[in-house]
């Protein structure tokens, strides 16, 4: 090891060399601290009182997935997406949303749906509790459930959902 490390030295007597291996997790530490050191600080990307790049349409939309999932557990695993279709301020009394949870299959609705509307219900009190918490004010919440056969594997579904790149084909 130590021939090799005057071979490099040799080749390149500037350099600061740093035997590390990952295979051993040896030295890894040091390299963060010496790439962290070296690079120079750049300016923020946000300001300091801003914690998401995220606008609230956006959140809201992850926390009704978030309450889907919660509350169908293995049921209807990752076939959910969610599509804010309005969202509108109300002034003094909050604002209102309105939503469609998007399935791969019909048998998938009815889950979503539940007997009765009561597990679309426990969705949306659960999702609605979040989004009043995350904005301090009051929420009215509308859903809907509907089927988008294959949306997973449809690329301009993915980009309406804000699951990837839109595709301009």
């Amino acid at each position: 090891m130590a021939e090799l490390q005057l071979k490099y030295q040799t080749l390149l007597p500037q350099a600061f060399l740093l035997p590390i291996s990952a295979s051993f997790s040896k030295g890894l530490d040091r390299l963060i601290e010496e790439i962290t050191e070296r690079l120079p600080e750049g300016l923020p990307f946000f300001n300091n009182d801003q914690i998401t790049d995220l606008s609230e349409r956006e959140i809201s939309a992850d926390l009704i997935r978030e309450a889907a999932l919660l509350h169908l557990r293995d049921e209807v695993p990752h076939c959910i997406a969610v599509r804010i279709d309005e969202f509108t301020e109300r002034g003094d009394s909050g604002a209102y949303i309105a939503a469609t949870i998007f399935v791969e299959r019909d048998s998938q609705k009815g889950i979503v749906i539940g007997v009765g509307g009561v597990m679309l219900k426990k969705i949306g009190s659960t999702a609605r509790q979040e989004i009043e918490s995350m904005s301090g004010r009051k929420i009215y919440l509308e859903l809907r459930v509907k089927v988008q056969k294959n949306w997973r594997q449809d690329h301009h579904a993915l980009a309406t959902f804000g699951l990837g790149p839109i595709d301009r084909k």
